[in-house]
C-alpha cells in the first residue's frame, strides 16, 4: 500500500539527488582552466539527458528487472513496461514503483558523470557521449543488479551497500583510473601549473553536493522513519569530520588550509559514508569520515609521483574513498549487521569480495570500451584543440567574456 509520507520523502530525495549532477558540474567546472569550463560542465549535464533515456528504455530493466543467472536483469521492465503507480512488492512496497524507478535513475545519471573528472580537458565530446551510454549499459547496470537487484549474486552473498559505495563510487572511481590511463596525460600535466578557473564555483558545487547527498543516502532508506534519520545524521557527521581532517593534513603538509582541500575532504567523507550510512552509528560515522581523508589525501599526492593524470581526482576521491567506505562498513557495521570490529569477521570477507570483484570488472570493462571507441571514433581531441580550449572548438561558446 502506498504510504504518503514515504512517497513524499522519496520524491524529495529524488529531486535532491538530481541536484547533485549540476552540483558536480560546478564542482568539476571550477577546477579546470577557463578555456574548458563549459566542456567540463557539459560532461556532467549531458548525462541528465542521455542516461535518462537509456534508463527508461533499458537501463532500469537491466538493473532491476527479472533476474538472469544472478548477473543481469531481464527485459521485462524495458520502456518501463509494468512500472506504474502501484508499489513494487520486491523493492519498495510503500511507494509507487515509478517513484522508486525515478530515484534509482538519478543514481544512474550521476555515476558516469563522476568518471569525467579523470578525463576533462582532452576527450572528444561526441566519443564521451557514446562512452557514457555504453558504460552505463555494460558496467553500471550489471553491478547495480549484482548489489541491489532481486537475485543479484552480491545481494545473495550478503554484501552491504546502503546507498552506492560499490555501485556508484567504486565503479566510477575505478573506471576513472582506467580512462585516465587510456587517454594519457594532458599536454601540460607535470610541465606547468594547472590552476582552477574559479574556486568559488567549485565551493558552490561542493555545497550543492553536500546538500543533495542527504537525498542520496537518507533517501536510500526508502521510508520516512528511523533509518532515514540515522543515514541523514551519519552523512553529515562523516562529511564534516573528513573536511576538517583534510585541511589539517593540508596545513601540516603545505602550511595552508585551502578551500579546494576543504571541498575535497567533505566529498571524500560523503563518498566513504555512502555504503555505511544505514549500517553504522555515530562512532562508526566519525571513524569512517576521519580515516578516509588520510587515505584519499595520500592517494591525491601519489598521482603526481606515479605520473598518471587523474585530472580532478575522480579515482583518488571516489575510487579510493568508495573502496575504503565499502571495506569500513565490514569493519564497523552495528545496525542490521555486524562488522569485524563488532562481532562478525565474515561480513568483512563479503565486503572484500564484493569490492574486489567490482574493482576488477569496472576497470577491465572500461579499459576495453575505451580501446574500442579509440579505434572506431578516436578518444582525444587534436593537440591544437587542446591548446586553444575545448569550449570554442567543440561547443562554439566561451564560459567567460573578458
Amino acid at each position: 500500500m502506498v504510504n504518503g509520507a514515504d512517497t513524499t520523502w522519496l520524491l524529495v530525495s529524488t529531486a535532491l539527488v538530481m541536484l547533485m549532477t549540476p552540483g558536480l558540474a560546478f564542482f568539476y567546472g571550477g577546477m579546470v582552466r577557463s578555456r574548458n569550463v563549459l566542456n567540463t560542465l557539459m560532461m556532467s549535464l549531458v548525462t541528465l539527458g542521455v542516461i535518462t533515456l537509456q534508463w527508461v528504455i533499458i537501463g532500469y530493466s537491466l538493473s532491476f528487472g527479472g533476474d538472469i543467472h544472478h548477473i543481469i536483469g531481464g527485459l521485462n521492465y524495458a520502456f518501463l513496461k509494468g512500472v506504474g503507480m502501484e508499489p513494487s512488492s520486491i523493492y519498495a512496497p510503500t511507494v509507487p514503483h515509478l517513484a522508486f524507478m525515478a530515484f534509482q535513475m538519478m543514481f544512474a545519471i550521476i555515476t558516469p558523470a563522476l568518471v569525467s573528472g579523470a578525463i576533462v580537458e582532452r576527450m572528444k565530446f561526441s566519443t564521451y557521449v557514446v562512452f557514457v551510454l555504453l558504460w552505463s549499459t555494460l558496467v553500471y547496470d550489471p553491478i547495480c543488479h549484482w548489489v541491489w537487484g532481486n537475485g543479484g549474486w552480491l545481494a545473495q552473498l550478503g554484501a552491504l551497500d546502503f546507498a552506492g559505495g560499490t555501485v556508484v563510487h567504486i565503479s566510477a572511481g575505478m573506471s576513472a583510473l582506467a580512462a585516465a590511463l587510456v587517454l594519457g596525460r594532458r599536454r601540460s600535466f607535470l610541465r606547468e601549473p594547472i590552476m582552477p578557473n574559479s574556486v568559488v564555483l567549485t565551493a558552490i558545487g561542493a555545497g550543492l553536493l553536500w546538500f543533495g547527498w542527504f537525498g542520496f543516502n537518507a533517501g536510500s532508506a526508502l521510508t520516512a522513519g528511523k533509518l532515514s534519520a540515522l543515514a541523514f545524521v551519519n552523512t553529515h557527521v562523516a562529511a564534516a569530520a573528513a573536511a576538517v581532517v583534510w585541511i589539517m593534513l593540508e596545513y601540516l603538509h603545505h602550511g595552508k588550509a585551502s578551500a579546494i582541500g576543504f571541498c575535497s575532504g567533505l566529498v571524500a567523507g560523503l563518498v566513504a559514508i555512502t555504503p555505511a550510512a544505514g549500517f553504522v552509528t555515530l562512532p562508526g560515522a566519525l571513524f569512517i569520515g576521519m580515516t578516509v581523508s588520510v587515505i584519499c589525501f595520500g592517494a591525491v599526492i601519489a598521482k603526481f609521483k606515479l605520473g598518471y593524470d587523474d585530472s580532478l581526482d575522480a579515482f583518488g576521491v571516489h575510487g579510493i574513498g568508495g573502496l575504503w567506505g565499502a571495506l569500513a562498513t565490514g569493519l564497523v557495521a552495528t545496525v542490521g549487521a555486524k562488522g569485524l570490529f563488532t562481532g562478525s569477521a565474515s561480513q568483512f570477507g563479503k565486503q572484500l569480495l564484493a569490492s574486489g570483484v567490482s574493482v576488477v570488472y569496472a576497470f577491465v570493462l572500461t579499459f576495453v570500451i575505451l580501446k574500442v571507441l579509440d579505434a572506431v571514433m578516436g578518444l582525444r581531441v587534436e593537440s591544437d584543440v587542446e591548446q586553444v580550449g575545448l569550449d570554442l572548438e567543440l561547443h562554439g561558446e566561451e564560459g567567460y567574456k573578458i
